[in-house]
């Protein structure tokens, strides 16, 4: 099987939404329409400081999908690159498709001059976390959340 990481194009916006449904489904979540219409336009964009997302290709069909940003950061010169989103088709889990995905990221973070990837997981996600704990270090800091 060859796996294939690519960036998201226009083009893949019906595989890309059946990705991020199956990713917001796992996380027991939905969004509204205008919230797809919007996120697909951004990280399709192309524009400096906005999301970007790639497609992960088993044999030519997309299974897999991440989203990602740079941003500044306090306590470094160098932008950070925050990996919101990623999210493999169960029918593929296991076969590398998570840890393609997250080297990709890291590959474009490195060519960014980014001086570090992070991400948050569901701490029950435990078949996540088990590749997570293989590729990345954990921290002790736990995400607060104030809703407006």
């Amino acid at each position: 099987m060859s796996v294939r990481i690519r960036p998201l194009e226009k083009a893949d916006e019906t595989d890309w939404r059946r990705l991020w449904t199956g990713y917001l489904t796992f996380y027991e979540t939905s969004v509204p329409e205008e919230v797809y219409r919007t996120t697909f336009a951004r990280l399709t964009s192309g524009a400096d400081h906005e999301y970007r997302g790639l497609i992960a290709e088993l044999d030519g069909r997309p299974v897999g999908l991440t989203h990602y940003l740079f941003h500044r950061h306090c306590w470094s010169i160098e932008d950070v690159c925050y990996l919101q989103d990623l999210f493999a088709d169960p029918d593929v889990r296991g076969k590398g498709i998570g840890r393609a995905l997250i080297e990709a990221v890291h590959a474009e973070a490195a060519k960014a001059g980014a001086h570090s990837v992070y991400w948050t997981t569901n701490q029950e996600n435990t078949t996540a976390r088990q590749l997570y704990d293989r590729v990345a270090k954990v921290t002790p800091f736990i995400k607060y959340v104030k809703t407006i």
